[in-house]
């Protein structure tokens, strides 16, 4: 299975947005055209319901619509990743489920959030999840976001005893805990960079590739430097993630997907509309970024 997935899942993915109209209700024509967007324009593997896509904010309901739309204007061109999690471990087994209709290639599933499961808590609690499906699961790690942190040897512990586990999203920032990782993963264990800026240093050092917000806004660009780096272009790969430096850092001043939001409205490919408790960046930020945005040559 690893082997595979490898294959799939390797190089650049988008973490797609969800587009809203101004009244608040899902902008579906538009998430369409960001689909064929990224698709056209070189991204490896599309990601579903992830973080970015405002995933909390999202009715069952809604959840299954996008799901739906994306799939449909993806209409099996590239592998879809779709993301589950929750802070309950039998809630999310129920969720799979639901999920089982639709035709995806893999799981990402984050930590559970907000009770602070120990490192033998986080164990149990994929063990317990992997062992209800039978579909490819990557774990993701952004402490900044749950409040808990999987260790590696925790990581190492779970690749061991869960089969189906193949992987990791990586957005803890740690860069001594994840080049560690990289150094002692089992063979066809990917390491996914979950970080748009750490990315040239991480799969400098053997991460597998990246897990992308900037994508869904500079897709061929973004597709460019990681394709450059697994490549070996490193002078390449230099040169674009230096023109990408300055929006990256403003996509994520004020949170995510606020930022990104910004850029693409910048861009007048969407309207620049969060759900609460999400709101717009600041005014002086959404000048800073039009502002890079019309200056920046791509």
């Amino acid at each position: 299975m690893r082997k595979d997935i490898q294959q799939k899942f390797r190089g650049l993915g988008v973490a797609l947005i969800t587009p809203f109209k101004h009244d608040g209700q899902i902008d579906f024509p538009r998430l369409s055209a960001l689909v064929n967007h990224v698709v056209e324009e070189g991204v490896d593997y599309l990601l579903a319901l992830g973080t970015t896509s405002e995933y909390p904010t999202l009715s069952p309901d809604e959840k299954d619509e996008v799901l739906s739309c994306i799939l449909e204007a993806n209409a099996h061109r590239l592998p879809v990743m779709v993301g589950l999690g929750g802070p309950n471990t039998q809630f999310m087994i129920r969720k799979l489920d639901r999920l089982a209709k639709y035709e995806v290639d893999a799981i990402l599933t984050v930590t559970p959030y907000y009770n602070k499961p120990s490192q033998a808590g986080l164990v149990a609690h994929y063990k317990a999840f992997t062992a209800a499906t039978d579909m490819p699961v990557f774990l993701y790690n952004v402490p900044g976001r749950t409040s808990c942190n999987l260790e590696v040897t925790t990581t190492l512990q779970i690749a061991e005893e869960c089969p189906n586990v193949v992987g990791i999203k990586e957005a803890s920032g740690f860069m001594k805990q994840i080049l560690q990782l990289i150094c002692k993963r089992p063979d066809n264990f990917l390491v996914i960079s979950g970080d748009d800026l750490l990315t040239l240093p991480l799969m400098a050092a053997g991460a597998d590739g990246l897990i992308s917000v900037m994508a869904n806004a500079f897709p061929s660009k973004v597709a460019a430097m990681v394709h450059h780096i697994m490549d070996q272009q490193m002078v390449d790969a230099r040169l674009i993630h230096q023109q990408l430096v300055p929006l990256t850092i403003d996509c994520f001043k004020e949170g995510s997907p606020a930022g990104v939001k910004a850029i693409m409205a910048a861009q007048n490919v969407i309207e620049n509309t969060l759900r609460l408790p999400l709101v717009p960046v600041s005014e002086k930020l959404q000048q800073e970024i039009e502002q890079l945005v019309a200056n920046t040559e791509f």
